[in-house]
């Protein structure tokens, strides 16, 4: 038995590790002390303890820094009659007009509010994401933190306060911390069998959606205009009881939502293709680089915790936490490359200006080519390698990870690797790639 301090405390948790690795490296039982570790551990999420400590760590994301802002006096938020804080803060945020998707599945913290004769608005740029409902009580915001990955906020529309952000503690990570966000605080794109409530019908079920989704898997409670030709997807229609497949082909090519409902209750008439695509892909972009950062500290903190105990050089990283990084980087790679992309069997187009103001933002080549061009006539970009490798999600990965992905990704592009899984890119491709990434970012240069 671990005795009590002297002062009548109980030991700490590395205390009574301390007590154990003794007591089984001695015996020769260190398998016996991984598994007393893990049933010794409380059932909270591995994220919210040291060294991530989710819920309490300082965060730095795009919302907090407004908030600072508007606390400071910098910035002032001003209430639309009609759309509340709404425009205000897309301004203030530097979210896009145009990135305006839909969706009206119940599926959300004001699922009271939406259905398919009123939906909910989502805006976003590339760290930030907001929810609108017509007359709903809160703005949402789900924000990305370079180190702590996905931070949920609410902002009251009420006028009857000064604005305040108000972050999330825990609620929404019941929906945004699972398999389907890779298993850290983050962010989904959900296709559900919706019915004429906007109620998602379950026992058909749900798909999360990526670029590497089927189309036709796609979209289903969300509208969504724009052309693509004899592709079919779930959206802008309803599943009727009596259905037993939706009718994807009335809901197919629209580009005018007036028939389903008042389009002028929202800031644009668009629910845009193009933007839909590009925020299912960047969803998991930015899930695969928090799992990596995550799951990097986690494995480092593991290994210097037992270099402690077992007496090893403080600095030495153990074959089980080199893995676990490998492993990491390799996820990071995947998505980033737009591995098992879905092929586009004919061409999309959206809408709105979306795809014309997304491109334009780019940092460009001396050609003049970014990653972030479109193709949509086979593919998403014309270039397959994710823009978010600029975002500060992936330039603040620890060293350990990052490295090993540049690395990688450099053995790629050169065609040093030809493995099977980046069979997709053609030896143009990865020198067309190669070429924008050294003259566009700091980690090729």
């Amino acid at each position: 038995m671990v005795s009590l301090h002297s002062n009548g405390a109980a030991p700490s948790f590395h205390e009574r590790c301390v007590f154990a690795v003794k007591s089984r490296v001695i015996s020769g039982g260190l398998f016996c002390l991984v598994v007393w570790m893990a049933s010794s551990a409380s059932a909270q999420p591995d994220f919210e303890r040291p060294p991530i400590d989710y819920l309490n760590a300082e965060v730095n994301d795009p919302v907090a820094k407004l908030a600072k802002r508007i606390e400071a006096g910098e910035v002032a938020l001003n209430s639309d009659p009609k759309f509340g804080y709404l425009p205000s803060v897309l301004e203030a945020l530097d979210v896009p007009l145009s990135s305006q998707t839909l969706v009206f599945s119940k599926t959300s913290l004001q699922l009271h509010r939406i259905s398919p004769r009123r939906p909910r608005a989502l805006y976003f740029n590339d760290d930030v994401y907001v929810g609108y409902c017509q007359h709903g009580d809160v703005l949402e915001f789900a924000s990305t933190d370079a180190k702590q990955g996905a931070i949920f906020y609410t902002l009251s529309q009420s006028e009857e306060k000064e604005p305040e952000f108000v972050r999330d503690r825990g609620g929404c990570l019941s929906c945004h911390a699972s398999s389907r966000t890779q298993n850290v605080p983050g962010f989904l794109i959900r296709s559900v069998f919706a019915d004429a409530a906007g109620r998602p019908k379950l026992g058909s079920g749900t798909f999360t959606t990526d670029h590497t989704s089927p189309f036709d898997e796609r979209w289903g409670g969300w509208y969504v205009t724009g052309s693509h030709g004899s592709m079919r997807h779930m959206g802008n229609v309803i599943c009727t009881d009596e259905a037993q497949e939706l009718d994807r082909e009335s809901g197919a090519n629209q580009d005018d939502l007036g028939e389903y409902f008042r389009t002028d209750s929202h800031l644009t008439p668009h629910s845009d293709i193009v933007a839909l695509m590009v925020l299912e892909h960047q969803t998991q972009m930015h899930n695969a680089i928090t799992a990596a950062n995550f799951e990097t500290r986690q494995a480092l903190h593991q290994s210097y915790q037992m270099n402690e105990l077992l007496e090893r050089e403080p600095d030495f990283i153990s074959e089980s936490a080199t893995r676990r990084i490998e492993s990491s980087a390799d996820r990071v790679l995947k998505y980033l490359l737009m591995c098992d992309e879905f092929t586009l069997t004919d061409s999309v187009a959206g809408t709105s200006t979306f795809a014309k103001e997304f491109a334009s933002m780019g940092p460009r080549d001396p050609e003049q080519r970014s990653l972030r061009d479109f193709d949509l006539e086979t593919r998403l970009f014309r270039y397959p390698c994710s823009y978010l490798i600029y975002s500060d999600s992936f330039m603040e990965l620890p060293a350990e990870v990052k490295s090993r992905v540049l690395e990688k990704l450099k053995h790629i592009l050169s065609g040093e690797d030809q493995s099977e899984a980046y069979q997709h890119l053609t030896g143009k491709m990865r020198s067309e790639i190669l070429e924008i990434l050294r003259a566009t970012h700091p980690d090729f240069q």
